[in-house]
């Protein structure tokens, strides 16, 4: 990744491309994390649970949660890919407004790291408070 000095030599910019790239990718996690929660709340309950219009138009929240969440990063992954590779931006303020520090790890930089949506699939059982 080309890492430019800014004329005050603290910050540095990076390629808008990449960034977009790295946002995306976060936003497909995001699907799968939500993704997960419906099988949570169709598991077979009673046909009485099912069949409540409550029930349904959370499902369908759900599912329009996942469906917008892959198409924002679709609609990013296509302006990322028009992007003159030279294009550079510094993302340093966006960067102090992510609270999670592994997202913020993620956006950094290409950091080779697994999705969360997996991290927190592995660490079933394993609680962490916030």
């Amino acid at each position: 990744m080309t890492k430019l000095p800014k004329d005050n030599g603290e910050q540095t910019q990076e390629s808008l491309q990449l960034v977009l790239a790295r946002v995306s990718s976060e936003l497909v996690d995001v699907a799968e994390l939500i993704e997960r929660l419906e099988p949570l709340l169709s598991n077979g309950r009673s046909t009485e649970f099912l069949a409540s219009p409550d029930h349904m138009r959370v499902m369908q929240g759900i599912d329009l949660a996942v469906q917008k969440t892959r198409g924002l990063a679709g609609f990013i992954d296509g302006i990322g890919g028009h992007i003159d590779t030279e294009h550079l931006v510094d993302i340093t303020t966006a960067l102090n407004l992510v609270t999670l520090e592994d997202m913020k790890r993620r956006l950094q930089a290409s950091v080779d790291a697994e999705p969360s949506a997996d991290v927190y699939q592995k660490a079933s059982g394993d609680l962490e408070f916030f």
